[in-house]
């Protein structure tokens, strides 16, 4: 092994006289990790320390450090790990502390004994496991393990001692509730999965694991609740993943991109979000949660277009209160994709359905504009976009003040020059308004996007091209699939016992079963008859049991 990595040291050498490329099939994962899995730890200290020192020894936070343990201190051994990936306090405290002072009081015979009683006795963290190759021994340090050589031991011990610098538990700032939990996902997985396991207090919670990315080996979990989540899904799930082959994976978005159906397709087929509640509840519907460590988003599947409308807040407010804003989401959607290319339509070939008075106010505030309407909503969308990126970069501090006192300053500086229309301005307003508006942020994405296809379809057909997008677009969100689920289910195919949690929400004692398209067992939520009654006369209360609900 020592020669092979001489060997591409020596090749890169003569391709860059600075640095070494790793190029061709040398640099396989298959070959790399074969060639780990097949080199024992050797039973001689220096010869590990020196394999090691050959592969990591470049790395400036790599620490390695030679002890002297046993009785009389008389056993060398060597202990290994990244500098910023372990806990300083229980590394010092525990750990070192344990090896150094505690084994010279042990009475054991032979290093095998020595062997046994650090593992069993003598190294108080939480996991200590055997690690029999350089593979085992290296895909533990690089993740934050400690790992020891004992000299005359075949086997190397890997203490848990991950630690660092963390992020700590905040408030989502994407996914902003007025009631609600506070707590949202953090960069650490282990973290995220605590998380999620104090909302599903249940033994049929499964967390799954598996490693993504040749050189990242990032971390990456699959989360569902046995007896709801199909075994079909999971096992779907499970494939994707799997058909993965990359170098690496920073973010959830790689693997959002690299499992969805229809890759093409400008809406989003995986739903993310970084709230716990958000996707404990999609796991009680029996979807499967997907977490990556290194990001705070959780993907979620399957995911069909109702579920990118609705928020977490609808279920913590009255139904009522939150169904009028759920229809007022919706008409916002609907205004933030259609608003310009209705208003191009209008003005340019259907002036007649427009009320004489409004058109010739139209016709006033249109005079003097050099451009047709299309040019002229092209031009605002364009520099509202700009500016909505530019406040999205700048420093938060300055982000909004520049959004917002650019669009001012520049709608007001184009109406004075005559290059659009006062109404354009307010069109355009109200649609990026409107846009914001959207419960989740790649739904708004998909908005932005076809707007422009819709203005270009105004513009040249009128209210024919406007309908003619519309059917294009109903035709495709009807063929897509998140997972083998229809997008558009409930609606297409239509469930009538779903359509509660759709068009509006109805209160929590009428929604007794979970969707039809994901759980085909056991979809009863609750006990029918929940619903509250007011006190019976005489003292007595109707409904709800024997004694009626408490």
């Amino acid at each position: 092994m020592l020669r092979c990595f001489s060997r591409l040291l020596t090749q890169g050498q003569k391709n860059d006289g600075r640095s070494f490329r790793h190029s061709g099939a040398q640099w396989e994962e298959t070959h790399q990790a074969e060639e780990l899995k097949k080199m024992p730890v050797s039973a001689r200290l220096d010869d590990n320390l020196a394999l090691i020192k050959e592969m990591l020894g470049r790395n400036s936070d790599l620490v390695l450090r030679e002890l002297r343990l046993g009785a009389g201190g008389n056993t060398r051994a060597g202990l290994i790990f990244v500098d910023g990936m372990v806990d300083n306090s229980a590394l010092n405290d525990t750990l070192i502390k344990g090896l150094t002072l505690e084994s010279r009081m042990a009475a054991v015979d032979g290093r095998s004994g020595l062997f046994a009683v650090l593992k069993e006795f003598m190294i108080n963290v939480g996991t200590v496991r055997e690690a029999e190759n350089i593979f085992q021994l290296l895909d533990g340090v690089l993740y934050g393990t400690a790992g020891l050589f004992i000299d005359g031991c075949n086997r190397a011990l890997l203490a848990d001692v991950k630690g660092g610098p963390v992020r700590a538990i905040e408030e989502p700032i994407s996914e902003g509730v007025v009631r609600g939990p506070r707590t949202g996902f953090t960069e650490q997985i282990r973290t995220n999965t605590s998380l999620l396991r104090r909302s599903l207090r249940t033994p049929n919670f499964v967390i799954e694991g598996t490693e993504l990315g040749r050189d990242t080996r990032t971390v990456v979990e699959i989360a569902y609740i046995k007896g709801l989540a199909a075994p079909e899904l999971v096992r779907e799930v499970k494939e994707r993943l799997s058909r993965i082959k990359i170098d690496g994976i920073l973010e959830s978005g790689y693997i959002e991109e690299l499992i969805e159906d229809q890759p093409y397709s400008p809406f989003p087929q995986v739903f993310h979000s970084e709230r716990p509640d958000r996707v404990a509840a999609a796991l009680l519907q029996g979807r499967v949660a997907i977490l990556t460590d290194g990001t705070p988003f959780v993907l979620v599947v399957p995911a069909e277009f109702v579920l990118f409308m609705q928020v977490p807040e609808d279920y913590y407010e009255r139904w009522q209160l939150s169904t009028v804003i759920r229809w007022l989401r919706y008409i916002s959607f609907v205004a933030s994709l259609l608003l310009p290319s209705m208003y191009i339509a209008v003005t340019t070939y259907h002036q007649e359905m427009i009320p004489t008075r409004l058109l010739i106010s139209v016709a006033a505030s249109r005079e003097g504009v050099p451009f047709p309407a299309f040019v002229e909503a092209l031009l605002m969308e364009f520099t509202f976009e700009v500016l909505r990126e530019a406040g999205i970069r700048l420093p938060r501090n300055i982000g909004q003040a520049v959004s917002i006192v650019g669009a001012l300053v520049i709608g007001q500086a184009a109406v004075s020059a005559s290059i659009v229309s006062p109404l354009m301005v307010i069109v355009v307003a109200l649609t990026g308004i409107a846009s914001f508006a959207a419960a989740s942020y790649n739904i708004a994405i998909t908005t932005r996007l076809l707007r422009f296809p819709m203005m270009i379809l105004a513009a040249t057909l009128g209210l024919f091209g406007v309908m003619i997008g519309m059917l294009v677009i109903l035709v495709h969100m009807a063929s897509l699939r998140s997972f083998g689920v229809p997008y558009l289910a409930p609606l297409a195919p239509l469930h009538a016992g779903d359509l509660k949690d759709v068009a509006w929400r109805a209160p929590w004692w009428a929604m007794d079963n979970r969707p039809e398209e994901l759980v085909r067992d056991d979809r009863r939520r609750q006990t029918p008859g929940l619903m509250p009654h007011p006190p019976a006369p005489g003292g007595g209360r109707k409904g709800g049991g024997r004694d009626g609900p408490r």
